[in-house]
């Protein structure tokens, strides 16, 4: 069984905000973007540095550098070969934000609560 890429699903509002950010994007970036997920799930959730970096606990970040921008989108490995992509942004300093780390701990235990929203075959 390989593994299946699903975009968290905020359990309140249904809204997905990896996906949201993901395709808010110039064409470029989003193509760039897909394909380091692909290899992402053809590597069975797990890339080296400088493609994915560990952030805390389960949580990892996908680093997608493109032109002179740097988009993040946090994700993790779930039950049954899921990775869950979280949220994404655009990178503007040295350090990760805590905000955006605290979102993504947030996000996490939301999916670990909540995780009939992930048996569907489709999100």
């Amino acid at each position: 069984m390989d593994y299946r890429v699903q975009y968290y699903t905020n359990s309140r509002t249904f809204q997905k905000p990896a996906r949201d950010f993901i395709f808010s994007l110039p064409q470029k970036v989003k193509a760039k973007i897909f394909k380091y997920i692909e290899e992402l799930r053809t590597h069975d959730g797990y890339l080296d540095e400088p493609y994915s970096r560990h952030i805390e606990g389960k949580i990892r970040e996908l680093r997608v550098d493109f032109a002179r921008s740097r988009h993040r989108i946090f994700y993790f490995c779930f039950v049954n070969k899921k990775i869950i992509l979280l949220h994404g942004f655009l990178k503007t300093s040295a350090q990760t934000p805590t905000t955006e780390i605290q979102r993504a701990v947030q996000e996490y235990k939301d999916v670990v609560n909540n995780p009939k929203i992930y048996d569907q075959k489709i999100n």
